[in-house]
């Protein structure tokens, strides 16, 4: 084996028209960003190897072998406008664990006619990153037909991409850190690079951009020759000037942010393997989106390798002039510098045979026909189309008229004839404009999000928060200040502004990787609403959302209040009720209880049942809040105090009682018709406390000397310390309550324990 290189000599620097194509030979334009000028060239090693074609022509192979060290593959042969009808497969040998890998296909629908026109192009597979790798095996075979015959000089290529430093551009998505890279050694396909023997030079075939009449014509400014290797410093530096010369026009101005872009010398492009000049399309009406069907499985720490390995593919396994890819983007959104001549020219790549003229071609790495690409991808992507075609003011959304350059057919079934005009969309994908599944199925149903992406307007906007301000239905109250905060599905990438409406008036505005604004309401009822604007300048409105401005405090119409209430009593828990009524003028949210408990009600709950300690004064402390944080503070206090049976003034016969269940361990018990107890105290609220049992009897309950009820102690079971009536008054006064002894027949008895009053 041997490696090869072509070397081409450096034509002096000149300006030529060919039919439409501007030819600037020894000067570029801008290459790329400057973040990354620190990286040097890196010199890739590319061999061959002939395969062995069987004696009816039908399969050919390459057989199992150590290698040098490679880690991008392909199979070539002579005539680019041939195919293999059958498959190519390879397998390969890791470099770092010495396994070899399952067979894996290589996409034989190339476009191989691209830069035929050229003297020696060779057709070929798509080149395959399989990772560092140190031995491979081929097999090829042709179609079912009988009559397939595999093309003429085939041989497996291999690349060693050489060592490179460090990339120094962020990936245009800005996404890098949300990809995990898969690390190389651990797929079924490792990388290496064989040693192939070289093969003779093929002769040049049929152009592949055969014109049609009044066609731009697309014509390489220096005719290849074989040349040998070149030594070290034939490529120790760039020949790309990092500056337009005077006679290049200068480049249109885009409607839209150029993205961050590694040049070529910032993923380390020999220089030397491609000195040809570049040349210029009068325009950029399209770009056609493709993927390098390699495999996914990449770390993107090593793309600045796959590239250098693609163009070195390009150049010396192909033959072509230079990398067909105006631009390359890996997994992770960082987008390359393709084609020399600069990144904000119109320079002529070798991309899509037919379509090369005023058009762009943008490459992603890695195969996306059952795998759809990451976020990252379609946003870069996006990003460069429209950054782009912004320079031609061309609508990334729209279509756009195309003339072929020879004759072909798409993915589609479409046929093309030299010469004639084609709608195509503005962002097409390679299967568009040629006979190839290229992008792969699931990153060309990624098409119509790229151009919404590139076109805009943004979507996907809604307001997600409203922080200082409670949400109640579908309305937001606040005092005043309040914080809105947004989300949109539009990466930040393509967002220019942000803006946050008032009741339709801008009154604050962000960069597009904001997600909140703050702002002040005056009182009232308003309409809040986000307004983004796309880098294209297409905006879009969020739904609107209505913040009511309150700072109007809620009222206690009804002040706290206590009374006695039904339930069994102890000293150390008297039962009564809380009373209050709280309004506000907007909408009440809540009031809480904060002593001596602490509870918190709804804003329609206007009382609560409660126990306190008799004979301790309890202060009971409340907060009403409105939806906005308004507030008003409302208190009540009161003392349980327990009359004991003994207290009372008594007529008739009682007898005492004991029992630890009585409060105080003793009670009156009587069957005496007409005898009574009477207490009197000052208080707002009074509770008669009895004991209850079946055979209890009847009780007249006079309030004032006024009869007010007939009471029945009769229970089904047993209860002791039952407060069985209450009475309450709206202020503290003094009263007297009188219980009689009604001697109900069959059940004239009842036990009294006293009675407890609240002042």
């Amino acid at each position: 084996m041997r490696s090869r290189r072509r070397l081409w000599a450096t034509a002096a620097v000149a300006t030529t028209a060919v039919a439409g194509v501007l030819v600037f030979q020894g000067m570029t334009g801008n290459s790329g960003d400057s973040a990354d000028s620190k990286a040097g060239p890196v010199r890739a090693e590319v061999r061959e190897a002939a395969l062995k074609v069987s004696a009816d022509g039908s399969s050919a192979s390459l057989g199992r072998r150590d290698t040098a060290p490679f880690s991008m593959l392909g199979v070539t042969w002579t005539d680019p406008a041939a195919k293999v009808t059958g498959a190519v497969d390879v397998r390969t040998r890791s470099a770092s664990n010495g396994t070899w890998s399952s067979w894996t296909p290589l996409e034989t629908d190339n476009d191989g006619l691209t830069e035929a026109g050229r003297s020696g192009v060779r057709g070929s597979t798509e080149p395959r990153w399989v990772g560092p790798s140190d031995g491979v095996e081929v097999r090829v075979t042709a179609g079912a037909k009988v009559s397939a015959k595999l093309p003429a000089g085939l041989r497996l290529d291999t690349v060693d991409p050489g060592k490179g430093s460090s990339l120094h551009a962020d990936p245009a998505a800005f996404v890098a850190g949300t990809e995990t890279p898969a690390d190389p050694s651990s797929s079924d396909s490792p990388s290496a690079d064989p040693t192939a023997t070289s093969e003779p030079t093929p002769t040049a075939t049929e152009s592949d951009t055969a014109p049609a009449s009044g066609t731009p014509t697309v014509t390489p400014s220096a005719t290849a020759t074989d040349s040998p290797s070149p030594t070290a410093s034939d490529s120790s530096s760039p020949t790309a000037s990092t500056s337009p010369s005077a006679s290049l026009p200068p480049a249109p101005p885009s409607t839209v942010p150029k993205p961050p872009i590694t040049s070529r010398a910032g993923w380390g492009a020999d220089e030397s393997i491609s000195p040809e000049a570049p040349e210029y399309n009068t325009t950029v009406k399209a770009v056609f989106v493709h993927h390098t069907a390699g495999t996914n499985d990449y770390s993107c720490a090593d793309s600045a390798a796959i590239v250098r390995s693609v163009y070195a593919y390009h150049v010396q396994s192909e033959l072509w002039k230079d990398i067909g890819y105006n631009f390359l983007v890996d997994k992770c959104g960082t987008i390359f510098e393709g084609r020399k001549g600069g990144v904000d020219r119109p320079v002529l790549g070798a991309h899509t045979y037919g379509f090369n003229r005023e058009s762009t071609g943008i490459s992603v790495l890695g195969t996306y026909t059952d795998v759809a690409a990451p976020s990252a991808v379609t946003t870069s992507v996006a990003r460069i189309a429209a950054w782009k075609l912004g320079q031609y003011k061309v609508d990334p959304a729209g279509s756009t008229m195309l003339t072929a350059g020879a004759d072909g057919n798409n993915h589609f079934h479409k046929t093309f004839t030299a010469g004639s005009a084609y709608s195509f969309k503005t962002i097409s994908g390679h299967g568009d404009g040629f006979n190839t599944e290229c992008p792969g199925t699931k990153l060309y149903g990624q098409l119509p999000a790229i151009r919404s992406l590139a076109a805009g307007p943004v979507t996907g906007l809604a307001i997600k928060s409203v922080t200082g301000a409670t949400l109640s239905g579908t309305s937001y109250y606040t005092k005043s200040a309040i914080t809105v905060g947004w989300s949109a599905s539009t990466p930040s990438a393509f967002i220019s502004k942000y803006e946050l409406l008032l009741d339709g008036k801008s009154v604050a505005t962000t960069a597009g990787t904001a997600t909140s604004a703050k702002a002040t309401l005056g009182a009232g009822t308003h309409t809040v609403q986000v307004r983004a604007t796309h880098q294209s300048g297409k905006t879009a409105l969020s739904a609107a959302a209505t913040v009511v401005a309150d700072q109007t405090a809620p009222s206690f119409t009804t002040k706290p209040n206590l009374a006695l209430r039904t339930g069994t009593v102890s000293t150390t828990a008297v039962p009564l009720t809380l009373k209050w009524k709280a309004t506000d003028t907007a909408s009440l949210k809540e009031v809480r209880l904060t002593a001596p408990v602490a509870k918190t009600y709804g804003p329609t709950t206007t009382s609560a049942s409660h126990t306190a300690k008799s004979g301790v004064a309890t202060a009971w402390s409340m907060t009403a809040y409105d939806l906005a944080g308004n507030t008003a503070a409302a208190s009540v206090s009161g003392t349980p105090v327990i009359l004991q049976e003994t207290s009372a003034t008594k007529t008739g016969t009682w007898t005492t009682k004991s029992s630890s269940s009585y409060l105080g361990g003793k009670s009156y018990s009587s069957s005496s018709k007409g005898a009574s107890l009477t207490w009197t105290f000052t208080g707002r609220s009074a509770a008669w406390v009895v004991s209850r049992a079946s055979t209890s009897g009847q009780a007249y309950v006079y309030v004032d000397g006024t009869k007010v009820a007939t009471v029945d102690l009769k229970s089904s079971t047993t209860k002791y310390r039952d407060a069985l009536w209450t009475k309450s008054w709206s202020t503290s006064a003094k009263h007297t309550v009188k219980i009689v002894v009604v001697a109900t027949s069959g059940r004239p008895t009842i036990t009294t324990d006293g009675l407890v009053y609240l002042k």
